[in-house]
Formats: C-alpha cells, structure tokens, sequence
C-alpha cells in the first residue's frame, strides 16, 4: 500500500505553487530524487540478499493555497440572495405602524360616505350667487344650519342658504358651500359678496375612495396616513411583513458583562448592545442573548434554541482561528463559510445557514468599530430584504474631504467622519481618525461612513468621495 495519487505516482513530483501560511510567501514542490537501485546486503550466514526497496520517502503535503479575498459585493449578494422573506402576519394597526403592508386593502365603503362642506361657510345653489360682488352681494334666506355629527336630510330651494360647518352633510339641492368669510355672516339673511364655482367646497360621496377600490396597497409603508386611511375604511387590523427577529449574540473567552469591572486581558462585551441597537434601528425585533458560553455541550444548546426563535443570527467576535470552539459548533450545525473580504476595517467575515430551518447566520468581527461597520454594510441590508423593502441600502452622497485620505491598495475603506453642507452647495466631509485607529468615542461622534474604493489609495484634500450618512432610522 503506497500513500501516492490514483496514478502511482509521488506527490512530491506534481509541479504546484502553494503558499506558506506561516510566511505568506509562494513555496513551489520540488520533484522526488529518482529512488537509488537496490543494494546486496550480506547476510549471517554469508549469503547476498537483495534489499527491499521501500520506495523514497514523500516530502510532506505543501499547504492548501487559501482561497482568495472575496469582494464586498460577492459577499453580500451571498447574504442578499439567501435571506427569507417572512410570511406575512396580521396586526392591530396601531402596531403595524413602521412596517410594509402585505395585502391589497379593498374598501367596502365610500369616503366621504355622503356629501359633505369642506369648510364652514353657507350651503347654496350656485346659480343664486352667480356674479356676486361686495357692491351687489346676492341676498339669500337662511333656512337652517347642519354641523358635524349625526342629522336628518335637509334641503334648500331658489334663494334660499344653508349654514354649514366643515364636515358637515350638504342639504338636497345645494351644489356649492360659500366660505363665512365672502358673506356678512347673516343668521337670517346672508349677503354673499362672491360666489364660487359649482362644486366648489364640497366632499362629494366616494370622491376620496369609491367602494370596491383600492385604499392601500400591497408594499405601502404604514404610517399615520396610513392607518387613518384604514381606520376610515373601517380596518381595525391588516396584514404586513413582520419584523424579522434577530438574535444577537457574542464570542470571546475575554469578554465579560458591562456590569463586572474587567481584570487584565478581559474587555467589557458592547457588542451585543450596540449591534441589538442597530438592528432594532434597522426595523428588526432585536433582542441581546450576550456572551456565548464557553462549554461545549452548553454553547451547542444556546446557538441552537436561539435557531429555532430567531429568523437571522447575528455573532460577533474573533472566530477564524483554527480550533475555535464556536467555529467548529457552527460547523456541526451547518455549512458556514468564513471568508477575508476586501474591505477594511474587519476583512474576516462568514455567513452560512444553519439548523433545521436554514436560519441565516452572520458572524462580524469582534472588534466593536469594525462590527458595527460591517453590520451597515452586510446586516442592515439583509434585514431590510426580510422586511420587504425596496430600498436596501441608505443614500449616499459626494463630499469635498477637508483632508488627504489614505486607503490600502485592493481594500474598500470605511472611514467614520462627520459630514456637513458647504456655504457655497454640497457636502464637505472631515475624517475622524486615520481608518487605522479603533476609537469608539470617535465612532459616536461620527454621522457617516466615508467610502474609498479598492483602487483609490488616496484622496487629495479638495477631492470627491462617496458618504454613507448615518441617519437613525434611514
């Protein structure tokens, strides 16, 4: 039995390039020496015996190339395309407020459900006021009055006016409401100083929304409109895409909670809150599991209940070290890719779909700028496909930069900076940070993301550059 390939050759003989993990640097396969021929060896008893030739020992295996760095875009059209979209649910319309409505919203009624004046003023004919002027105001009797709220039917005739407030239902025979202000007011007699054109100031029945039409769409953002729309049409409860529930979780043997005061070499776990924060920001139903524990058989149980609750899993630390705990339960749970892609800060990231459900799985870096950083480029996206969004990534903008601006050759850099209108037009953007310094505070001062693309390693002071604004709720 040999350890050679399938042909009988060596594998030291096959001609390959590989890369020295440890270096970094291209190591090519050198072939195997040609085996030398048999040699006599003599034995005991005086007699000549020929050698068994074992063969020339093989070098040893040269290292798997990596797989190449992944592109921003490759990596997260991965995310895009993977993610479900929930199925729709029915909530109360107080509560569906903020989400996109699910289902094509016929109204069984007439709005206005009658004819109504659109202001306060004097229900009349408008051929009794035709031509009407403050020297010659048409004269008219008042035969009644009608405000908001339940009536019975009322009429008028020739020349005769009806005082009317807003909203309240037009007398048979009236085709046009003069506003109080072109009238002398009169409680008896009203002079008319103008008269407006048939139709005017008047609801008609159905004018707003006829029976049997459409009032809000599949898609529509619910908000106040909205719901005073669905409450007019007598909708109490309407089915919309759900907030996807998202599960935030953290990884790392040195993180403790914010309430322990860390010893040496330990940091206190922000990830879980600022990344909850920013999914909840993004319209999910985040909520904050904290730091992953360290038992096997107990890190096992976590991860997957918290499959089965959640529609996204969102992770963040350090986890592309061989022999990682966290890593290899991810693996046993699931194919889960981890993957450099060409952005800074943070170039680890990994994503895959995990337990019986296939539930997405995002893991970020565990460094918290880097991690919030990739949450805005990979998982704010993904959680407004789950939401049924049609505008998944936030608006940017070009921006004169007040400083030089450096980016490494190959990666796309993400810089936090603080964005404002110039006197004359535009935007002008001042970097917080050089892009290799982590600072939080820094962070928290920022009000967008700067882009510098793969093949741009500098912007002069004065130049254009792309802007993310970070806009709560954007």
């Amino acid at each position: 039995m040999t350890g050679n390939g399938g042909d009988g050759s060596v594998p030291g003989q096959r001609d390959t390039t590989a890369l020295d993990l440890r270096r970094g640097t291209p190591v090519r396969d050198v072939p195997a020496p040609s085996p030398a021929p048999a040699a006599a060896v003599p034995t005991p008893g005086g007699h000549e015996t020929t050698a068994i030739d074992r063969g020339q020992v093989p070098p040893p295996p040269a290292a798997a190339v990596p797989a190449p760095p992944r592109g921003v875009e490759q990596h997260l059209d991965e995310i895009l395309s993977a993610v479900p979209l929930p199925d729709p649910i029915e909530l109360a319309v107080l509560d569906a407020q903020g989400l996109l409505c699910a289902e094509e919203v016929v109204s069984q009624r007439a709005l206005p459900a009658f004819d109504q004046a659109a202001l306060d003023g004097y229900a009349v004919r408008a051929l009794d006021v035709e031509g009407a002027t403050p020297a010659e105001p048409a004269r008219l009797s008042v035969v009644g009055e009608t405000v908001a709220g339940l009536s019975g039917p009322s009429s008028i005739g020739p020349g005769m006016a009806h005082a009317v407030a807003a909203g309240a239902m037009l007398p048979a025979g009236a085709d046009v409401v003069v506003p109080g202000v072109w009238t002398d007011g009169g409680t008896v007699e009203v002079a008319v100083h103008a008269g407006p054109e048939p139709g005017s100031y008047v609801r008609r029945a159905g004018d707003d929304v006829a029976p049997g039409t459409t009032a809000v769409q599949v898609g529509t953002p619910i908000g106040p409109a909205q719901i005073s729309l669905l409450a007019a049409v007598g909708r109490d409860r309407v089915q919309v895409r759900p907030r996807p529930r998202v599960a935030v979780l953290s990884a790392g043997s040195e993180l403790v909670e914010i309430s322990t005061d860390p010893g040496p070499g330990q940091v206190v776990d922000v990830n879980s809150y600022a990344l909850a924060a920013a999914a909840r920001d993004a319209g999910a139903e985040a909520y904050r599991w904290g730091i992953l524990p360290a038992e096997r058989r107990r890190l096992s149980e976590v991860l997957e209940s918290q499959l089965l609750r959640s529609d996204l899993l969102l992770i963040a630390g350090t986890l592309a070290t061989e022999g990682d705990l966290v890593q290899e339960v991810l693996a046993e749970l699931g194919p889960m890719q981890f993957s450099q892609v060409t952005m800074h800060p943070g170039p680890v990231q990994a994503f895959g779909r995990l337990g019986r459900d296939s539930v997405p799985v995002i893991c970020v870096p565990g460094e918290p700028v880097a991690a919030l950083v990739a949450f805005e480029v990979f998982v704010r996206p993904a959680i407004r496909v789950m939401l049924g969004k049609r505008q998944l990534f936030r608006r940017t903008v070009q921006a004169i930069a007040a400083e030089q601006l450096l980016s490494p050759l190959g990666y796309r850099q993400y810089l936090h900076g603080q964005v404002m209108r110039h006197p004359d037009g535009g935007y002008v953007v001042e970097p917080l940070g050089d892009g290799g310094e982590a600072m939080l505070a820094r962070m928290a001062r920022a009000n967008c993301l700067i882009v510098v693309d793969e093949d741009v390693t500098e912007v002069a002071a004065g130049g254009l550059v792309t802007v993310m604004p970070l806009l709560l709720g954007g």
